[in-house]
């Protein structure tokens, strides 16, 4: 992906919306896609081009937040019936969406390890862009301030998500067809070609 092109782009929007009349908290950016689109690279690479617009960054990876693994892994590693719930939503509320915190949690948990990171938490203001990084974030009714899809055919996922995940790509699709992220995302970046991100 060309730096000086997509995460240009974006930043340029996100600080733009930042600066919006009335805004007196940190702005609360859903990063979504498939793993194959690589939602959190994405996001690390608006650090710098939002931090010369003047807008601090902080990258909270989702996967992070998964729920404890007793718990996700109830029905199996593979149970695409569950991997939508994977995500501990109200923990990613409590911990990072919270309209009146001051400060949030860039992580968790170790989702390999499903050990407690300990990370500290990082204060926020007015002028920060909270950017949580993900598969299937939309249709959860958590309080993001701007949604971003990367968006990908079902196809193109298939062919560019790594083996080990193949496995849920039927929740991908699920996930197209009953949330709808091209028609509810208020920016659209297709990325079938990583060459050649557009957006919408």
């Amino acid at each position: 992906m060309d730096p000086g092109t997509l995460p240009d782009l974006l930043a340029e929007t996100l600080a733009h919306v930042a600066t919006g009349p009335g805004r007196h908290r940190a702005l609360r950016v859903a990063l979504d896609g498939p793993n194959a689109a690589d939602p959190p690279a994405v996001a690390a690479a608006l650090v710098d081009p939002l931090r010369t617009r003047g807008r601090e960054a902080v990258v909270v990876d989702a996967r992070t937040f998964w729920r404890d693994a007793s718990l996700r892994l109830e029905h199996g590693r593979e149970d695409v019936e569950s991997y939508a719930g994977w995500l501990d939503t109200d923990a990613l509320r409590r911990e990072v969406l919270d309209p009146a915190s001051s400060s949030v949690l860039p992580a968790l948990r170790d989702p390999q390890t499903n050990r407690s990171l300990r990370v500290p938490r990082r204060a926020v203001s007015v002028s920060t862009v909270v950017l949580v990084a993900g598969e299937l974030l939309l249709g959860r009714s958590l309080p993001f301030d701007v949604t971003v899809h990367l968006a990908m055919t079902s196809a193109a996922r298939v062919r560019r998500t790594d083996a080990q995940w193949q496995w849920t790509l039927p929740a991908l699709d699920r996930y197209d067809a009953e949330v709808a992220p091209l028609e509810t995302a208020d920016i659209v970046v297709r990325v079938d070609d990583p060459r050649h991100p557009a957006i919408s």
